[in-house]
């Protein structure tokens, strides 16, 4: 479990490092090969042994990084991470990271759920009209998620909120209505 002051405060010092240096795009880019990374089952047991020793596990971040192509402040990031023994907080600092990074840029991320995949065209309708109707930032990142048990229409998650215009949604409000 990470430590959410830990995550945030080192979220922060790397966002703050990678602004003074003019390289926040590609740091961010570094973050997101990093996530992917640490979905990898066998490097996540790696980050979390006790068993295997601080230099080790630096040497296996370095040559993953080393062949992601990743920037040299990012290589140092990691490594200082390992060397305090954070390690284990990899995952929740880059999540938090990932977060700092939208706010600083004003990107709302999206969540939509539909019975079937969405076309490009109706993801365009959807962005527009949340960005006219004002409820998030001007910038929309939307995950998409196909649950065929919904039957139609979709849910909408962003803000910690949620806007249910699914099929299934309505039919239980019928059905509620029916028994009342």
């Amino acid at each position: 479990m990470t430590n959410q002051q830990v995550a945030t405060r080192y979220a922060k010092s790397l966002l703050d490092l990678a602004l003074e240096r003019n390289e926040l795009n590609a740091i961010k880019g570094d973050v997101d090969s990093l996530v992917e990374m640490g979905a990898n089952r066998d490097l996540a047991l790696v980050l979390q042994s006790p068993v295997i020793n601080t230099t080790k596990k630096k040497a296996i971040f370095a040559e993953l990084l080393d062949k992601a192509g990743a920037q040299e402040l990012t290589k140092t990031f990691v490594s200082t991470l390992i060397g305090k023994g954070r390690e284990a907080d990899l995952v929740g600092i880059l999540n938090a990271f990932d977060e700092q990074y939208k706010s600083l840029n004003k990107i709302t991320t999206v969540n939509v759920t539909s019975a079937t995949a969405l076309d490009d065209s109706s993801l365009q309708t959807i962005k527009s009209q949340l960005a006219a109707a004002g409820k998030t930032e001007a910038n929309i990142e939307i995950v998409t998620k196909v649950d065929p048990s919904i039957l139609g229409g979709f849910i909408l998650e962003f803000d910690g909120k949620v806007y249910d215009a699914s099929v299934a949604h309505k039919l239980n409000e019928i059905r509620k209505e029916l028994v009342n």
